[in-house]
């Protein structure tokens, strides 16, 4: 029997660490928490200093039964819950139901899964910090008083199933807010003017573009302001005046933090925060790979630090010299500033060993999982790596009193580019633009002269990968925080995604109006960024939670009684559509359920007619010639179905293309794997298939 017991949070982890521990080991999960606070009640007694109330999770009887029982034959238990404030307080909880002492040495943590990291954190256990404790504590309870005490007044006032989170109405009044800056933008007409022109003799083409005169850059406001200069160059010879070469480095992005790593997720892989770290934590975990047996392929998934262990750091420069040559190695270690809110309690995220290359394990790894680790592997040993050398050139070319700029640059050594390039929200760097080797006082020849008129664009709305950026930059929420926040505005019906785009519904205007009129600080970005500040103080040890509490709780009661009173009954309207119900004849209205929208007929309870919303693609059914619809299944999964259904069985999981078979004429289906597209025709009868390389990268989901 094994006399040493270490409790983890999931069967997934338990898995791992067993294969690295010897029999002397018993790994068991508590299968994540197992006390909380009650959901029938608020469970914290305020006026005895915001003594929680805990009890055991419903369903839980069984697994905490046989930790117990694990427990009470155990010569010494380790707590290996995960390396954060969440995994301290699962281990607290643990540690009361087991009847361990707070100043018993049980607590091991380790920032990856392999058998080094594993082994040395058993040799080395602590007491249990009773500061993250705390802070996470702190943070349970305010967001159960804000959600607890505002939730019933807007169940009251607007309708019944509503929330109002402490980061998730900060969130949801930035994408209001947002929605408001383009609805109220006003766009501006403005003119450029660019040049193709190329170096006599046919020696090399290049761009140009209108700067200004007499050494200003003049602005273009209208199509008159572009006659004029049209008309003043006009047969006049374009002379290079001025030329400055140059040489310009692109370092490479710092390695992953959680939330660089979910907004570069959901840029070049099109994943969701909540599947980012839904597969994160598998690749954490760890992973069964061919000849190798179970480990953890990714440190700690839940940073904000940018920190490398010297260890890592010079594994991943040997890799880097013997897999690129020494070229790719920088001179100097490269060490990465993190943002003054940096906890720096953890690593980067990084590989747990960079020699396990993505393509050499891919076999072993799903899809999702081959993507991420591949991002995160290639991300960290790209941080590692030379800076891009370009050699720059700009041009001031002079055609009568006027000058345009030609800009060029030239890639001389890839550096890290070799492996990997930072993806932008919004348009990035142009392309190289090949200006020749020109001359000062040399005259070019104007090929051609292009003027656009264009007009200024509102910011553009929130992805889920900007909501993250910007949330991380004014201090709203830690890594934790990010991706559940997402989840829930979206799941109570606040935001809506349209395509990647996040816009707020007509129930999230209405209810971040209300928490903006009557609950300002709840939803003030300055006063919550402070409050995490405050958090992360009790973590330190400079705050006491209680004192934290007692520094909120006072005005916020004012704040609450006052709206009570004031707020009066919100009626939210519901979208009317042109659809008819066929059974009495009114317009069908729009309405939210947890598969979410559906149609229904606005006289209920008299009529209870309902059906889903159907999304038309403009083809027909190749069995029975009815309309096809895109439907979703009752987990979310878009597939194509006929109208006529259960009558006619036509579906797929595989979406239409514009294109049409050459042989029957039916539509074509068609999916993507790799970078390749693949088309076969909807017939079943029909054996058409074409194989073409695909438009879309690998994000396509």
């Amino acid at each position: 029997m094994a006399d040493k017991l270490v409790i983890v949070e999931s069967p997934a982890k338990a898995h791992t660490i067993g294969k690295f521990l010897g029999k002397d080991y018993k790994i068991v999960a508590s299968v994540g928490h197992v006390r909380d606070l009650p959901k029938s009640q608020i469970g914290i007694d305020i006026e005895n200093d915001f003594e929680p109330k805990y009890i055991t999770i419903r369903g839980k009887g069984d697994v905490i039964s046989k930790l117990k029982k694990e427990a009470k034959s155990a010569k010494k238990i380790y707590l290996a819950t995960d390396p954060d404030r969440e995994g301290e307080a699962i281990s607290w909880h643990l540690a009361h139901l087991l009847n361990i002492d707070n100043s018993e040495k049980c607590r091991v943590t380790f920032n990856e899964i392999t058998k080094n990291a594993v082994k040395n954190a058993i040799k080395e256990p602590r007491e249990i910090d009773l500061d993250l404790v705390d802070a996470q504590q702190a943070r349970r309870i305010l967001d159960r008083i804000v959600g607890y005490k505002i939730s019933p007044i807007l169940w009251k006032k607007v309708k019944k199933g509503l929330s109002a989170g402490r980061v998730q109405s900060v969130a949801t009044r930035l994408i209001c807010d947002r929605e408001e800056e383009v609805e109220n933008f006003i766009p501006e007409e403005y003119w450029t003017i660019d040049a193709k022109l190329e170096k006599k003799g046919g020696k090399g083409s290049f761009d140009a573009k209108f700067y200004g005169t007499g050494g200003k850059k003049v602005e273009l406001k209208n199509e008159d302001d572009v006659k004029k200069i049209l008309d003043n160059i006009k047969d006049k010879p374009f002379i290079v005046q001025k030329i400055k070469k140059g040489e310009k480095k692109k370092s490479p992005a710092p390695p992953f933090i959680t939330s660089t790593m979910q907004q570069e997720a959901a840029r070049k892989l099109g994943f969701t925060t909540k599947k980012t770290m839904i597969v994160a934590q598998q690749l954490y975990e760890g992973v069964e790979i061919k000849g190798v047996g179970a480990i953890g392929l990714v440190t700690y998934i839940r940073t904000d630090s940018t920190r490398i262990s010297a260890e890592a750091q010079q594994d991943a420069l040997n890799f880097i010299k013997e897999k690129y040559g020494q070229k790719y190695v920088p001179e100097e270690k490269r060490v990465f500033k993190n943002k003054s809110a940096s906890q720096d309690a953890h690593e980067c995220i990084r590989p747990s060993q960079v020699t396990m290359e993505p393509d050499s394990i891919k076999d072993s790894l799903t899809k999702e999982q081959y993507k991420l680790y591949k991002l995160i592997w290639s991300r960290f040993v790209s941080s590692q790596m030379s800076s891009a050398e370009y050699d720059t050139i700009n041009t001031d070319i002079t055609v009568g009193d006027y000058t345009f700029r030609a800009n060029g640059q030239i890639l001389k050594f890839q550096g890290f580019i070799v492996l990997y390039l930072e993806g932008k929200d919004e348009e990035g760097e142009e392309g190289e633009n090949n200006v020749p080797d020109l001359v000062e006082g040399e005259e070019v020849k104007q090929k051609k002269i292009d003027p656009k008129q264009h007009f200024t664009q509102p910011p553009p709305r929130y992805t889920e990968a900007s909501l993250v950026k910007t949330l991380e930059e004014k201090g709203i929420g830690r890594p934790s925080t990010y991706a559940p926040t997402i989840t829930t505005i979206l799941a109570r019906g606040y935001v809506v995604k349209d395509a990647k785009t996040l816009l707020p519904t007509e129930l999230g205007k209405i209810v971040n109006d209300i928490m903006k009129n009557y609950f300002q600080d709840i939803v003030d970005i300055e006063f919550t960024a402070q409050l995490e500040k405050k958090l992360d103080d009790v973590e330190e040890g400079f705050k006491k939670w209680v004192d934290v509490m007692k520094g909120f709780y006072p005005q916020f009661a004012v704040v609450l009684q006052e709206a009570e009173a004031q707020i009066g009954n919100v009626e939210v309207p519901d979208e009317v559509t042109d659809e008819i119900c066929e059974k009495c004849g009114r317009n069908m209205v729009i309405k939210m359920s947890r598969y979410g929208k559906f149609l229904a007929c606005p006289g209920f309870p008299e009529c209870r007619n309902a059906r889903p919303i159907l999304e038309e693609t403009g083809v027909n059914c190749p069995k029975c010639g009815g309309k096809v619809y895109i439907k979703k299944s009752k987990k979310g999964k878009k597939y194509l179905g006929c109208e006529n259904n259960p009558t006619c069985s036509f579906m797929s999981w595989d979406m239409h293309s514009k294109e049409m078979c050459p042989q029957c004429g039916n539509f074509l289906l068609k999916k993507f794997s790799a970078k390749k597209a693949h088309y076969k025709c909807s017939n079943e009868t029909c054996d058409f298939t074409k194989v073409e390389e695909s438009k879309k990268d690998e994000e396509q989901e």
